[in-house]
């Protein structure tokens, strides 16, 4: 998409610098990929503080483990 925005100079400068970005738009691509990652981080942790995660009660890490415990060590 095409897009045509006034934005301040030294702005852009702290973006590309930032970010590393080949040129203007490489930049932005960067610098909103990572807005948009944070945004999606802060919107799952909102969801799972309404919702938290719990186990089982006869939840057992040791019976997790054993299965996959494929090697014999000893």
């Amino acid at each position: 998409m095409k897009v045509t925005a006034i934005l301040p100079d030294d702005m852009i400068e702290d973006v590309k610098a930032f970010t590393g970005g080949k040129n203007i738009t490489d930049s932005l691509i960067k610098a909103l990929n990572d807005w948009l990652y944070l945004k999606r981080i802060e919107k799952l942790n909102a969801k799972l503080s309404d919702n938290p995660v719990t186990f089982d009660k006869e939840y057992s890490a040791e019976k997790v483990r054993n299965p996959s415990n494929r090697y014999d060590r000893s």
